[in-house]
């Protein structure tokens, strides 16, 4: 059966509504315990760290004193630690400590675990299209394909 030709709008409206859904399911599946901000500071920490509290602000488009909350929560957590900046004793550089690097290793585990066990039960052919749809999500969002 044909489909018929979705407006843009259209589309943007449903690729929103499933990106949020998969978001939040995927969320649950990582298991962390941390709410989508700490586990989204502890990832760009993990991947970018170690970092001022301003550029982590900055990555993740948030005020500094919503930042410092963040950040705060997860050094008591023991998944962060701060220490003096070498080049500016004023400044200090978050970075993540071996068991924040465990929890995002084993989060990241679980959500493409579960990823997978998802794509796999795909008819071959939506597994393509899905595969083929990769590159364009990526120029969406702003990042070059890996």
């Amino acid at each position: 059966m044909p489909r018929t030709k979705l407006t843009e709008a259209e589309i943007a409206a449903r690729l929103r509504l499933s990106a949020t859904r998969l978001a939040r399911r995927m969320r649950q599946e990582s298991a962390t315990g941390l709410s989508p901000s700490q586990h989204s500071a502890l990832a760009v920490i993990h991947h970018h760290g170690p970092l001022t509290l301003g550029e982590l602000a900055e990555q993740e488009r948030v005020a500094p004193p919503t930042i410092s909350k963040v950040v705060a929560k997860l050094e008591a957590d023991g998944l962060v630690e701060r220490q003096v900046d070498p080049s500016d004793r004023r400044v200090s550089l978050v970075q993540v400590t071996k068991a924040g690097a465990q929890l995002h290793d084993e989060s990241k585990r679980r959500r493409t675990t579960w990823l997978t066990a998802r794509i796999r039960e795909l008819p071959p052919q939506d597994q393509t299209r899905l595969a083929d749809a990769l590159d364009v999500l990526d120029r969406l969002h702003g990042e070059a394909a890996p």
